[in-house]
This record gives C-alpha cells, sequence and structure tokens, in this order.
C-alpha cells in the first residue's frame, strides 16, 4: 500500500527557512516521479517542484527558483524540499505526491499527473 507522510512545516518568519520531509511506502518502480505542491486558501494546488527518482532530475516552478531544493535519498523512498528566503506568498497547505505518468517537463508540476498524495502540512510565513 502507497503511503506518503509530510513533516517540517512551521511557522517562520519572512526570510526564513524551512525544511520539509517526505516519506514514502510502498512505491513500486512505476512510481517514477515525486512532487511537491502547495494550496492556499481560496487558490488552485500548484506543483512546486519534483524530482525523477530514476536519475534524480528536478523541475521548479519560476517563483520558487534559487530559493527551494529538492532531493531525494538514496532509497529513492524520501524527498526533502529545502526552503530558503521565504515570502508571505510561500504560505499553503504543502503535499507531496507520486506519480506513475509523467514523462515530459511539461507534465511535471501538473497535479493531475499525480495519483497518491500525502495529508500535506501546513507551512506559514508571517512577521
Amino acid at each position: 500500500q502507497v503511503q506518503l507522510v509530510e513533516s517540517g512545516g512551521g511557522l517562520v518568519q519572512p526570510g526564513g527557512s524551512l525544511r520539509l520531509s517526505c516519506a514514502a511506502s510502498g512505491l513500486t518502480s512505476d512510481y517514477n516521479v515525486i512532487g511537491w505542491f502547495r494550496q492556499a486558501p481560496g487558490k488552485e494546488r500548484e506543483g512546486v517542484s519534483c524530482i525523477m527518482r530514476s536519475d534524480g532530475s528536478t523541475f521548479y516552478r519560476d517563483s520558487v527558483k534559487g530559493r527551494f531544493t529538492i532531493s531525494m535519498d538514496n532509497t529513492q523512498s524520501t524527498v526533502w524540499l529545502q526552503m530558503v528566503s521565504l515570502k508571505p506568498e510561500d504560505t499553503a497547505v504543502y503535499s507531496c505526491a507520486a506519480s506513475t505518468t509523467v514523462q515530459s517537463t511539461i507534465q511535471a508540476l501538473n497535479p493531475h499527473e499525480y495519483s497518491r498524495w500525502g495529508q500535506g502540512t501546513q507551512v506559514t510565513v508571517s512577521p
């Protein structure tokens, strides 16, 4: 049974840092990518970053490039999202998800391509 569990969220001041973790279990090799998504109140879910389990290739949405870093352990089952220089607009519930269908950069951050989801962790950036 596939299970994804996020941790590491919290309250941080603008300019601060957080490191989110996603512990995945039960993933077969068909799940070729793990991604991080976020949803702010009243807004649609958006892709933040993802990493290919086969070769470690990474993708980021433009607004987080240079501030967020995604990484993965050697078992390809734990994925971290290091976030620095956080801004109030980064406030959201962050969820990790796994996909069996992402094959291109166009698909990489599309939440509809992901079939397994964690429960999410709240990130709040506020003075």
